[in-house]
């Protein structure tokens, strides 16, 4: 036995179905496509989750909601966050140089969860009602930066 002798078991070869030769090939006229109809015509591509005619399945159900396109997303930092951060003046660079805040997106919002017990200036584009409070407590300095519509 030698490698030239190995041959495939019975029925594992087929030869190649040559399509649009001919009426010799077997194949006919058509090109086993059949005589009419959408596809059996060149050029024909069948669209993105068409079901036969069936309404798809994307149109069936109904639609929820909408996305509004002027969300504006701000890097969130708490006072509890601040609070355990070193130093007493805190502004968008600094937070960014500590890696508190690490995408800055629309800006830089200062949320009032935890409470801080020294007092800190903090500048950023927007403050909630209660960490202003708290920050102005304490006795430090809330300055908003930038003309940001809320």
């Amino acid at each position: 036995m030698n490698l030239s002798s190995i041959t495939p078991p019975e029925g594992q070869k087929h030869r190649k179905k040559r399509i649009g030769r001919g009426m010799g090939s077997g194949r006919g006229k058509t090109s086993t496509r059949g005589s009419k109809g959408a596809r059996s015509i060149s050029g024909y591509s069948i669209m993105r989750g068409f079901e036969g005619g069936q309404m798809p399945l994307h149109r069936r159900l109904p639609k929820r909601g909408f996305t509004n396109i002027f969300k504006k997303e701000y890097a969130i930092v708490n006072l509890r966050d601040l609070e355990r951060l070193p130093g007493d003046t805190f502004d968008v660079a600094r937070l960014i140089e500590l890696g508190v805040v690490k995408k800055l997106g629309d800006g830089l919002k200062i949320l009032g969860t935890g409470d801080i017990t020294r007092k800190m200036d903090v500048e950023a584009h927007i403050f909630s009602k209660s960490a202003a409070e708290k920050i102005a407590k304490a006795g430090g300095l809330a300055k908003v930066i930038g003309a940001v519509a809320a």
